[in-house]
């Protein structure tokens, strides 16, 4: 598991954009204008960050190290999730996609309707 397959996974689903908002070592990707996953892009971070729902988010922690509570982000809605440990690798599709529907369905009614989803 890599920074690019990250990338090449976030990119690959509907209307999502990449931009970087705290400077050019990191890189957000979002939907709506709205972050669901953050990487560093000078590999300082063996990790990265994504937006989760806090339940999902509480049974991930309890079975995976390769999981923790969001490195500078809200606890209760992010995790850190390491490139490499147990958790298996389809696993990391499965969490940017479901990070990819908490923002989308948390998004302004408006908003949606101008993505066409």
């Amino acid at each position: 598991m890599n920074i690019e397959y990250i990338r090449d996974t976030a990119l690959s689903l509907p209307h999502v954009t990449e931009r970087c908002p705290y400077g050019p070592d990191y890189l957000a990707f979002e939907i709506g204008g709205k972050q669901f996953c953050l990487v560093d892009l000078n590999s300082k971070w063996d990790f990265y960050n994504i937006k989760i729902d806090p339940v999902y988010g509480e049974e991930l922690r309890e079975r995976y190290e390769a999981v923790s509570p969001g490195y500078h982000m809200n606890k209760r809605h992010w995790i850190s999730v390491k490139y490499t440990g147990d958790m298996p690798e389809h696993m990391h599709r499965e969490l940017l996609t479901h990070a990819y529907h908490q923002t989308l369905k948390g998004l302004p009614k408006k908003v949606r309707e101008q993505l066409t989803l």
